[in-house]
């Protein structure tokens, strides 16, 4: 803002914003009015998408704040690049496949007995042969057979099972010959709900004994595979891993267990976009790990009207052994406030940035630029002095002329 004086306090030149404005005395002291105006305003706050640079930092704990400030370097970077941790312990990866021959509780079994007599023990009259359908293996893993009486079959194969009932029907009909199919029941079951082609209960049988193949049954996810996430409940445990890692790392592929509780699901892990960027929001991940600039990217980059490509702020509460790490101490304990700082315009500011990993509930803030705020002040003083005819109207009201 540049002033010129013609005259004696007749005119006066205004050169403001790039506009020029010729005052006479009277207007000279409509300006000096507006100018307290303007300056009061700007005392009290303009419009602006948050804190400044120098707000946050006043939050420190150097200047007696709750916040770790510190700059994002490539060691700060290596130290904070953790991502979750999904997988199945070593328990569910040890366990053996289900035998698709082996009788469990709640199965059916189907029983043909041939007897080589002519008034045969279980057939009727004329008859030499007996079917026994629907047979089912009761809670304690038994059936019952006419004649061979209470046999236990959960735990044994088919044909174990068969030769145990000819033992048991050999002592009352001769030569007896017995055949024994199995149907897989209520006991060989899983239940498979979320974000699958078809929920529902299925049946563990020979092709689908493996979490992969069971799913397939299902009609596979029907949600993005980069954040689909499988999780396993068997008895009391509950154990979860990433659906691209069941093809990744074969041994994730666990041999399924009657009861199990299949869920899938979409990852949930979202982090939160504010301040000087093309969109503010919750963003949920659409990948497994995202970087500080595919961050920035998601919510369409820095405004370029307002942003400061040198304060990018990422506040997150940090874990006590990183926050030791970074901040090269010993003497934190618990979780910590951390406020990390990436500055776009240095030499290698775009690769640190590419390589700083965002992770789930952190707020990503971007300051105004400088010029930005002053912009707002001097568009509010030429805005003003634009509309010098209301001014002029209410300056002469409170100057009383």
């Amino acid at each position: 803002m540049a002033f010129s004086r013609i005259g004696y306090y007749n005119h006066i030149l205004i050169i403001l914003g790039g506009k020029m404005f010729h005052l006479g005395a009277f207007r000279w002291k409509i300006f000096a009015v507006q100018i307290i105006a303007i300056s009061f305003l700007s005392a009290c706050g303009l419009p602006r998408v948050g804190p400044s640079k120098t707000e946050i930092y006043s939050g420190s704990v150097q200047k007696q704040g709750n916040a770790f400030i510190l700059a994002v370097n490539d060691h700060v970077a290596r130290a904070t690049a953790v991502i979750p941790a999904l997988g199945f312990s070593r328990k569910f990866r040890n366990a053996n496949l289900i035998g698709s021959d082996t009788i469990r509780a709640g199965d059916t079994l189907g029983l043909s007995i041939w007897e080589n007599v002519d008034d045969s023990l279980l057939a009727g009259k004329g008859l030499n042969a007996t079917t026994l359908e629907g047979v089912q293996v009761d809670g304690s893993g038994y059936i019952f057979v006419p004649y061979a009486g209470r046999i236990k079959a959960a735990g044994n194969s088919p044909e174990a099972v068969r030769q145990i009932i000819a033992n048991l029907l050999k002592e009352q009909t001769p030569d007896p010959q017995v055949q024994l199919r199995r149907f897989a029941g209520d006991g060989s079951t899983v239940s498979i709900i979320g974000a699958v082609g078809g929920q529902g209960i299925y049946v563990i049988e020979r092709p689908t004994r493996t979490l992969g193949a069971m799913l397939a049954k299902a009609g596979g996810v029907t949600i993005e595979p980069e954040v689909a996430q499988i999780t396993v409940l068997r008895n009391k445990q509950r154990e979860k891993v990433w659906f691209q890692d069941l093809y990744d790392h074969p041994d994730m592929d666990v041999a399924l267990r009657g009861g199990d509780r299949i869920l899938v699901e979409t990852d949930t892990r979202a982090f939160t976009s504010l301040g000087a960027t093309a969109k503010q929001g919750r963003i949920s991940f659409p990948t497994q790990t995202i970087s500080a600039i595919e961050a920035l990217a998601l919510v369409g980059g820095l405004n370029a009207n307002a942003a400061d490509p040198k304060g990018i702020f990422v506040f997150r509460n940090e874990d006590e052994k990183i926050a030791n790490q970074v901040l090269g101490r010993k003497d934190l304990k618990g979780a910590q406030r951390l406020v990390y700082v990436l500055d776009l315009t240095k030499p290698n500011g775009m690769f640190t940035a590419r390589d700083f990993v965002i992770r789930d509930q952190d707020t990503v803030y971007v300051t105004e630029a400088p010029f930005a705020q002053w912009n707002k002040v001097i568009a509010a003083t030429t805005g003003s002095l634009g509309a010098a005819d209301t001014i002029n109207t209410s300056a002469q009201s409170l100057l009383g002329q």
